[in-house]
């Protein structure tokens, strides 16, 4: 994780001025990103931040969207 906690901060230094504040979501998407990845793991976590990023486009009102909570399983 401390890779991935590298490159979050590395975009938000330099890239994320770029780009403005374009984001339609609280929290911004590369910070859903992060929260994604700590909470659910690299792989659903990048999963649930790539349909997060497709859901920022002109179109989508966006708002609050928090990270869903992970789901113990049921045995």
């Amino acid at each position: 994780m401390p890779l991935i906690r590298f490159l979050h901060r590395a975009y938000k230094l330099l890239l994320s001025g770029l780009f403005g504040n374009v984001c339609r979501f609280e929290p911004y998407c590369s910070d859903y990103a992060m929260q994604a990845c700590e909470t659910h793991g690299i792989i659903k976590g990048s999963w649930l931040a790539l349909l997060r990023v497709l859901r920022c486009h002109p179109y989508c009102r966006g708002g609050f969207d928090p990270v869903p909570p992970k789901v113990k399983a049921k045995c």
